[in-house]
């Protein structure tokens, strides 16, 4: 199958992208990790990448694509996909269905995990990460450390990091609402769109999205 992942931030795509991938035996691609292969590999797209985040600038989508382009013709996926974090906008949209159509493939689905605002922003500034191993993350509604402020793994002082600032995560929104909901109605009109409630314990979230794929 060849999948797109939406959703806002906070929804858990990287989540369910893993447990989606691993069940229906697809790579999982996700834009940060084709950043990261090709920033540390030296391609010439990650060069060109990294000239761009150094500077603050946003990568321009032709070298986005050009990742992407490279990673979906890999031999392991040949026979599908789930893309998580591109497309990130319509023009990328466009630019993967016309990279499909020149290998006569198509999508199977595009599915949206759909969280209201605020549990996002709930979701979002509520984590607080250990300053001494930033792998000890904890949630004050949903996994709260036996002391508040210490975590109980090593006993760091945890902190809310500023990207995880509820005017962050708002502004991260915003964000999301300009430039990738717009691909939503674009696939709706395909007719390859399926929501999914993503609330609820991960395991469920991940039955009703394979419920969905199989119908």
């Amino acid at each position: 199958m060849r999948i797109v992942l939406v959703g806002p931030p906070g929804a858990g795509k990287g989540t369910q992208a893993a447990y989606l991938a691993k069940n229906l035996n697809i790579p999982h691609i996700s834009t940060g990790d084709l950043f990261r292969a090709n920033i540390s590999q030296g391609t010439d797209l990650g060069l060109r990448a990294k000239a761009f985040m150094d500077a603050g600038d946003l990568v321009p989508d032709e070298i986005t694509i050009g990742m992407a382009k490279d990673r979906m013709e890999q031999p392991d996926a040949v026979n599908g996909f789930l893309l998580d974090g591109f497309p990130r906008n319509v023009s990328q949209a466009e630019a993967l269905d016309a990279m499909l159509e020149s290998g006569s493939m198509e999508l199977d689905a595009v599915l949206d995990l759909e969280v209201e605002e605020d549990e996002v922003v709930k979701r979002i500034a509520g984590r607080r990460v250990c300053r001494k191993d930033s792998a000890h993350v904890f949630h004050v509604t949903y996994a709260a450390p036996k002391t508040e402020g210490v975590c109980d793994t090593c006993g760091g002082e945890l902190y809310q990091r500023d990207d995880d600032s509820e005017a962050t995560v708002r502004n991260r929104l915003e964000v999301y609402h300009t430039q990738t909901e717009p691909i939503i109605d674009y696939y709706k009109a395909q007719g390859l769109l399926v929501t999914i409630p993503a609330l609820g314990e991960v395991a469920d979230v991940t039955k009703r999205a394979m419920d969905a794929l199989q119908k």
